[in-house]
């Protein structure tokens, strides 16, 4: 049973509701879609006692102002976008008590770029392929595969004073969370079509700085610096991307492709950027600088363990979570 939870006063700059995405479906055509940020929203969720693919608002820069229908449990992962409730500032990384007619804003973005609201019970709309995630471009998913608008009403799914309570108040440890203004470079596992460049195409990726563009959303992010070269062409046989796939047309300037991304590509793939970075770079803004360093797969894949293990601790509340 689901109750109306939440109520748009303001809907912010771009505000949708996302989950974990829309897999399975990409031999057909389907976006896979789902947050940016997939880390923010799994801890987010795990914060208000919610399973971690349960459906969560995506905040973007300028967030929404929304009144609470219901007392229930929030706590907002990601960016920190100044958020407060009744004007009181509240942390990002912590859960917090909501009473019935509070009303959660956002201010100044400190850093970051996208915010994730979960809320106790998660955001109950109908799902779309086993996902509740909105890709506003093919009007799928969310609320008519839109972004939120003023007056929209969101359910949920009502829990007891207890079970609120006992959520209320858990905090996450420094040594979890991504470093989202953090200068190391974005580690990437080679591509499959390195042999398309040259060597000196490769050490200029490896080595140059670039410039996340105005031209950044859902689908991707297009950089700008030093130019990569190619052996001869760009262009391959449309073939497999995947969220965080890197692709250099013939302009020499790389294209990271992220949630809304097709699901296949006719550029040359030079690299992917591991599970464990993805954060950090969903979270840049225009204007972000980024460098690039070469890691192995077998390097990738501890890492991504490490932060598997992480993760099921503080879904048991053992080690990474206090209460407060």
């Amino acid at each position: 049973m689901s109750t109306p939870l939440l109520k748009v006063e303001k809907p912010g700059l771009m505000t949708t509701i996302q989950d974990l995405g829309r897999t399975g479906y990409q031999q057909y055509g389907i976006v896979v879609s789902g947050a940016m940020d997939s880390f923010a929203v799994r801890v987010a969720n795990i914060l208000v006692g919610n399973e971690e693919s349960d459906a969560a608002l995506e905040v973007t820069m300028m967030g929404p102002h929304i009144e609470f229908l219901a007392d229930t449990v929030l706590a907002i992962g990601g960016a920190d976008l100044s958020a407060s409730l009744d004007d009181k500032r509240i942390p990002p990384w912590k859960s917090v008590y909501v009473k019935k007619g509070q009303v959660l804003s956002f201010g100044k973005p400190e850093h970051g770029m996208r915010a994730y609201v979960a809320v106790n019970g998660g955001i109950e709309v109908e799902p779309l392929l086993g996902s509740k995630s909105t890709y506003v471009k093919a009007k799928m998913g969310g609320i008519e595969g839109r972004e939120l608008q003023k007056g929209d009403v969101l359910n949920g799914r009502p829990s007891s004073k207890e079970v609120l309570q006992k959520v209320a108040g858990l905090v996450v440890s420094r040594e979890l969370l991504p470093d989202y203004i953090s200068s190391q470079p974005i580690r990437v596992i080679g591509g499959p079509d390195e042999t398309a460049f040259t060597k000196s195409g490769l050490e200029t990726f490896y080595s140059g700085e670039y410039e996340c563009t105005r031209d950044v959303d859902r689908m991707g992010y297009r950089l700008l610096g030093p130019v990569i070269e190619h052996k001869e062409t760009a262009d391959i046989l449309s073939d497999a991307v995947t969220m965080g796939t890197i692709q250099v047309p013939s302009n020499g300037q790389p294209i990271i492709l992220l949630a809304d991304r097709q699901t296949s590509g006719g550029y040359a793939r030079i690299g992917t950027v591991i599970s464990v970075d993805l954060p950090r770079l969903a979270q840049q803004a225009p204007g972000g600088k980024i460098r690039f360093q070469s890691i192995s797969i077998e390097k990738a894949e501890q890492l991504l363990r490490n932060r598997e293990k992480a993760l099921f601790q503080l879904s048991l509340g053992v080690g990474s979570s206090t209460q407060q």
